[in-house]
């Protein structure tokens, strides 16, 4: 069976044309309960991964018992229905309707301007309190973990042009990887696949993602319980601090000779 994430072009490179792999992105469109909520540019292939991870990282969902129901849309009069996730929240889900505005006025707020870093970070922590406190990850496993990943990103392999996202354990085993265009919808496909497979909570967890830390892959990380975040770029200043603020172990720019913890 093809990679619905990947398709070949023909491309001129020097003085001749050759075949090349691109990775696919198209539009997703994620209803709940009937109503659109978002439409996100995304790698097809664990559409429902990234659905679930969406939801719940958005504060939509807090688990995997207030989904009733999630699948590709199946009207064969719709155009391009693969393209359509469908979530259906479980009977009594804590205020849904109001969890769905909220939501949707928060990304909308999101992409606007004048909120400052306090109000953004305050926002978070009023569905995902600071965590506990923890003994920081093991120097020797930080520098390991962004070469683990990249052994499992075979989309990244054949066309050099999508992000890798992976939890592992604390102590360096792989629990599941992801890959998408898009650095957040790699990190939604990671965290959905768990809550789908009801494998929480993440408490001993360790995010590895393969771009930078902006303030967005924090919030996942702590919308998720993940108490660490291993990034093979730099930190924004504003992921910089909330993850100092919520008590997340923040590693960026890691790299075989070290690494920047910001603690």
């Amino acid at each position: 069976m093809s990679d619905p994430g990947l398709t070949r072009v023909v491309v001129t490179r020097g003085d001749g044309a050759v075949d090349d792999a691109l990775a696919v992105e198209e539009p997703l469109e994620i209803r709940v309960d009937g109503k659109a909520l978002a439409v996100v540019m995304r790698t097809p292939g664990e559409d429902l991964d990234l659905a679930a991870g969406f939801l719940w990282t958005e504060g939509v969902i807090d688990g995997p018992d207030d989904l009733a129901a999630l699948d590709h849309c199946r009207d064969p009069n719709r155009p391009n229905p693969k393209n359509v996730v469908l979530a259906v929240l479980a009977a009594g889900v804590r205020a849904g309707a109001e969890r769905f505005e909220r939501a949707r006025r928060e990304m909308y707020a999101a992409s606007s301007c004048g909120l400052c870093g306090k109000a953004t970070i305050d926002r978070v922590f009023q569905q995902a309190p600071p965590l506990p406190r923890r003994a920081p990850l093991d120097p020797a496993l930080v520098v390991e973990l962004p070469t683990r990943l990249r052994g499992v990103q075979p989309r990244f392999a054949a066309t050099g042009g999508l992000h890798g996202a992976a939890l592992f354990t604390r102590t360096g085993e792989l629990l599941v990887a992801r890959e998408d265009v898009g650095r957040h919808n790699a990190v939604d496909k990671v965290l959905g696949a768990r809550l789908r497979a009801d494998a929480l909570p993440l408490a001993e967890c360790v995010l590895v993602v393969s771009g930078r830390a902006g303030f967005e892959i924090v919030q996942k990380a702590l919308m998720a319980g993940v108490p660490a975040l291993v990034a093979v770029g730099a930190a924004s200043s504003l992921a910089d601090r909330l993850a100092r603020e919520a008590g997340l172990d923040l590693c960026t720019f890691v790299r075989p000779g070290g690494f920047n913890r910001h603690a």
